[in-house]
């Protein structure tokens, strides 16, 4: 009963509330919009605010506390695009540009699935590490440019391949993340306590915005279902899962906390909507982005947010009691 009960105030949080609403009004085809400068506003707010938390928890721990952390996230992050390419091309039968593709957004991460359940740990009551922050920005891009290199060795190169890894490190959820990682780090606790009630106190709200608005974006994907096909509805449940198991597995094992593995867990499950995306319109522009957009957003992003975070949380919680999921 403690299980569903989880569940439940899961389904019920104001978070995933406002994703239905969002999803809602687009069905009903209600004239709900987020001015776009709100929309990137919201975005900018909630990535440097986890960059700035993330950097002055990172200032009170020690080299030996996160080394191990940030190498367990670098090769998850590497490993997972392999795989997932493999399974698409052996498997689904897609091309090596579309395989491709979707390994570097699986292998990727999702910002604000992150940082929804980083609010989930906290409403359940699980402390998480302060220094999780840090494994998102770190891996944010491996998966991309093992995805990339993948398709340059197994396709035709398409001449910008060389410089998206650039492009991505320049881009605004790696500066926002990196350059609030490095303020919080310098400024520290004391630093951070500061700017606490701007970028501390109201986050919870903002989130919740931001997640209506996904909500209404996920929702005018939903149409292009007919065009991904069975294998990839199954491939955008089933792999999540896969790799959410084996980030608590892995997570678990190099002594992270219930909370701490759970979260570890979501980064390895979510697939990135943001800089992958953006990554591979440039690099792979013949990959075809109603597969990729449509999988990773229509599909995993509510499918982590309503179902995933209280699934992980209780495998976490079974790896720390020493059994099996």
């Amino acid at each position: 009963m403690e299980g569903l009960e989880i569940v439940r105030q899961n389904l019920l949080s104001p978070m995933v509330l406002a994703f239905v609403l969002g999803a809602v009004a687009t069905f009903v085809r209600s004239d709900l919009r987020f001015p776009e400068p709100v929309y990137q506003l919201l975005s900018i707010y909630l990535l440097f605010s986890i960059g700035l938390k993330g950097g002055a928890s990172l200032a009170t721990a020690s080299l030996a506390e996160v080394a191990l952390p940030a190498l367990a996230g670098i090769g998850i992050g590497t490993a997972i695009p392999i795989w997932c390419y493999a399974i698409l091309r052996r498997f689904g039968g897609f091309s090596v540009a579309d395989s491709a593709a979707l390994a570097a957004h699986y292998g990727s991460v999702s910002a604000v699935t992150f940082i929804a359940a980083l609010a989930y740990a906290a409403a359940v009551g699980a402390p998480t590490e302060g220094f999780l922050p840090a494994l998102l920005a770190l891996m944010e891009v491996p998966a991309i440019a093992v995805a990339l290199v993948i398709a340059q060795h197994a396709g035709p190169g398409s001449g910008r391949r060389s410089e998206v890894l650039a492009e991505v490190l320049s881009g605004k959820s790696m500066v926002l993340l990196g350059g609030g990682l490095a303020i919080g780090w310098l400024g520290g606790e004391n630093g951070f306590a500061r700017v606490a009630p701007f970028f501390s106190d109201p986050f919870q709200g903002v989130l919740t915005l931001f997640l209506l608005e996904m909500g209404m974006v996920a929702a005018r994907r939903i149409v292009d279902l007919r065009e991904v096909g069975s294998f990839l509805v199954a491939f955008a449940i089933a792999m999540p899962l896969a790799n959410g198991v084996i980030g608590i597995a892995l997570a678990s094992a190099i002594g992270l906390s219930v909370g701490g593995a759970m979260v570890f867990g979501v980064l390895a499950a979510s697939a990135s909507y943001i800089a992958a995306p953006a990554a591979v319109r440039i690099a792979l522009p013949e990959a075809n982005p109603g597969y990729y957009l449509t999988a990773s957003l229509a599909i995993t992003f509510p499918f982590n947010l309503i179902v995933g975070l209280p699934v992980y949380f209780a495998i976490a919680e079974r790896f720390a009691s020493g059994g099996a999921p």
